[in-house]
């Protein structure tokens, strides 16, 4: 049986080519889903999408594991797996860069850039429990070793800079938002607050800064309406672990429905389809 660390890789996009294409792709509107495994990357690669995403979540819970429980190592390896299985520029969803300090976060990026990754996420979330969010000082500095790391390698590796005021439930996030992302903009080459619903929300991170804003798709509102998110300006729609949720929603209400006595088989694919999609090419 064919594993999928075992498939062809396509190489479609060299790696030294995958940020610059990366890069290109923030000049006009694009959508950037996030396969989990070899079969998921391989089945939204063949719909034409320009690039892709890991998820943190949704690599975690393949593993067995919580929201936040996957190591540098693992982000780093899934997310160049990723750019093999489909040929595509990869952007990884690196949570707070995998470091306690600003210089480790950069070592993440270096490993991330030596790895073909051509982009990737870092947020303000702190993981040390004493408070939601870094304070705005520590991270800047850890987006400040993250540009520099770029800088360092002559690489044009796309920055997010990432705001989690809406998800980390701080008091007034929509201002907190504002502020953390307009300094982010200084080292980031793309703004990003996951957890934005309405035009008004979404009209006034646009209008921050000249630099790329991604939304991201499914939370409700403007967030599902992918026409009016080009309308208002975002460049970027991601899907987080919403493609990974919906597959698991149906495999939980098939599961509910054997024990019910049912067979439920409404929207699944075919074995074909799946082959095809992983054969080598």
């Amino acid at each position: 049986m064919t594993k999928a660390g075992d498939m062809e890789d396509r190489n479609d996009v060299r790696p030294g080519e995958a940020a610059a294409k990366f890069r290109a792709l923030h000049e006009t509107f694009f959508v950037m889903p996030n396969p989990w495994d070899g079969a998921s990357a391989r089945l939204v690669a063949a719909k034409g999408f320009g690039a892709v995403a890991t998820s943190s979540a949704a690599l975690a819970w393949t593993l067995g594991r919580p929201d936040g429980g996957v190591t540098r190592d693992e982000a780093i390896a899934h997310a160049a797996m990723l750019a093999r299985w489909t040929g595509l520029p990869v952007n990884g969803d690196f949570e707070s860069g995998y470091g306690e300090t600003a210089a480790e976060v950069g070592e993440t990026v270096r490993a991330a850039i030596d790895a073909g990754v051509a982009g990737a996420s870092i947020e303000d979330l702190a993981r040390d429990g004493r408070e939601p969010l870094y304070s705005l000082d520590e991270a800047c500095r850890r987006l400040e070793a993250a540009r520099e790391a770029i800088e360092q390698s002559g690489s044009d590796f796309v920055l997010t800079g990432r705001c989690e005021a809406f998800l980390a439930g701080v008091p007034e996030p929509l201002a907190e938002t504002r502020t953390r992302l307009a300094a982010y903009a200084a080292m980031a080459d793309v703004i990003y607050a996951p957890g934005l619903r309405t035009e008004a929300e979404v009209g006034e991170i646009v209008a921050l800064t000249d630099k790329p804003v991604n939304v991201i798709a499914g939370l409700g509102g403007v967030s599902d309406d992918l026409p009016a998110l080009e309308r208002l300006g975002v460049k970027r729609v991601s899907l987080g672990s919403g493609l990974f949720k919906v597959a698991y929603g149906a495999l939980i209400a098939a599961a509910e429905g054997l024990v019910e006595g049912r067979v439920l088989k409404e929207g699944a694919t075919s074995s074909r389809v799946v082959n095809e999609a992983v054969a080598k090419a």
